[in-house]
């Protein structure tokens, strides 16, 4: 018999207002990054150039903030240097320091005013961009940009609440293959055992979900969703293996979201065999997983993988948290989701063994991390902003939801928030309205406990009371 932690609540807190500490500007809203970036063999050097493209919400603005990182002793002379900020012709002054680039605007500046800056760079990558070898030996670049390390290879908002349309033109040695967001728009030989490789993305994202594969791939199409494009990048070496395991179950995952959420919101889907992650990450339109994933046995591992990495695709990537006090949004809602399709697709058994696999995990770390609440105030320029709970606990929270507020309710407000912040960002409180509204109850009290308290709970549905 499972033991569950007991709690009395003698008062009903408020929702705790949090912000998790990042200089937030709403005052600047960038719309588009084009980067251009030259890769070479012979150095780990990255040569960029930034265009940026913003628009000012407000009279007066001298001056707005991005995160790249510094070159630092600290760091072995690796970082980020800039050589030069243009608007047109004109310079830009810039202060570039402790991985903050400040850069001054024109003082005519006006409300509704947009910008193209042009941010002009290079240097060897600390993190963010993994430049080495792959299980095979073969020298590749990969990015790794959960949850701020954009900022040490590319310079951007590195934070989930601006959301930006994106391009990567990138010019390296034509024996690669490049991949990244969105749809493919050139692939030109230059000459000199050179190629240029242009992706776009037309969809916004936040610019932790940029995605950037270089190496000796084996491409294959596999299907069209919708008539989009389903893709699998893996190492020409891992060719057979790799289209093998991921020829499932991408395109019934997406059609189950599609119908059961709403719409898909990118342009392509691409698996992607990569040295920079050890699961998966969930980088939008061209999803990432270890490159030990790729074994050719399609196992249970890498199929659960798969399903949670394009589950991000709808949470976290479509509809983002503000800020990362609210992570649960993207990472629990993934693995509830990954647990939605199980039942759909594999039945109500395999479900309930996800389930009660979820209860034991939150049980264990909860002893383990006895004051970690779901929502609070965290950051990720200080802590680690995820752990364990953020992901089972957080997917018990909506299983209990279901079972609370019943299927039809929680499908119908699930469809409504997706809907509601489809390309947007949003709260846990935006999330709690929306279910309030379609269930016609208070929920205050459920989620008070189960996302802004620690501890674990044990719920069931027995005219609309909690235990």
């Amino acid at each position: 018999m499972q033991k569950y932690l007991a709690f009395i609540i003698i008062t009903i807190l408020p929702f705790l207002a949090v912000a998790d500490g990042y200089p937030i500007n709403k005052n600047i809203d960038i719309k588009h990054y084009s980067f251009k970036l030259s890769l070479s063999d012979s150095t780990d050097e990255i040569v960029g150039e930034a265009q940026i493209k913003l628009q000012l919400k407000k009279e007066g603005i001298q001056s707005f903030r991005l995160d790249l990182a510094n070159q630092t002793e600290e760091r072995k002379g690796k970082g980020m240097k800039i050589k030069a900020i243009l608007l047109g012709n004109q310079s830009l002054q810039f202060s570039h320091d402790k991985d903050e680039l400040m850069i001054q605007l024109p003082s005519l500046s006006t409300a509704g005013t947009e910008l193209s800056i042009h941010i002009l760079y290079q240097g060897v990558p600390f993190d963010g961009l993994r430049i080495g070898a792959t299980k095979f030996g073969d020298r590749s670049f990969f990015n790794e940009n959960w949850p701020n390390r954009t900022r040490h290879w590319l310079p951007t908002i590195d934070h989930p609440y601006d959301k930006a349309t994106s391009e990567f033109i990138v010019t390296a040695p034509a024996k690669y293959k490049v991949v990244s967001n969105g749809l493919l728009l050139e692939e030109s030989y230059l000459g000199n055992n050179l190629k240029l490789t242009h992706w776009k993305q037309s969809v916004p994202v936040s610019s932790w979900l940029f995605v950037l594969g270089v190496a000796e791939f084996a491409v294959q199409y596999v299907d069209q969703f919708e008539g989009k494009s389903i893709e699998t990048w893996v190492y020409a070496k891992n060719r057979e293996a790799g289209f093998y395991d991921f020829k499932e179950p991408t395109k019934k995952v997406l059609e189950f979201f599609s119908d059961y959420v709403g719409p898909f919101a990118y342009e392509k889907l691409a698996n992607i065999q990569t040295p920079s992650v050890n699961g998966g990450m969930e980088t939008s339109s061209a999803i990432f997983y270890g490159e030990d994933l790729v074994n050719g046995k399609r196992d249970e591992r890498t199929r659960n993988i798969v399903i949670h990495e394009i589950a991000h695709q709808w949470f976290g990537n479509a509809v983002t948290e503000s800020t990362w006090d609210d992570a649960w949004l993207s990472e629990g809602f993934a693995t509830y989701f990954t647990l939605l399709f199980i039942e759909h697709a594999y039945g109500k058994e395999e479900y309930d063994k996800g389930i009660q696999k979820a209860k034991k995990a939150v049980m264990d770390m909860s002893v383990k991390m006895p004051q970690f609440k779901i929502v609070s105030d965290r950051t990720a320029e200080k802590e680690v902003v995820t752990t364990g709970l953020t992901y089972q606990k957080g997917a018990l929270t909506l299983h209990a939801l279901r079972e609370l507020i019943g299927r039809e309710n929680f499908q119908k407000g699930i469809k409504e928030y997706y809907a509601t912040y489809f390309n947007a960002s949003a709260t846990t409180r935006d999330f709690i309205k929306i279910m309030e509204k379609v269930s016609k109850k208070d929920l205050t009290v459920f989620f008070d406990k189960w996302l802004y308290q620690p501890g674990y709970y044990k719920i069931r549905p027995r005219i609309g009371r909690l235990y």
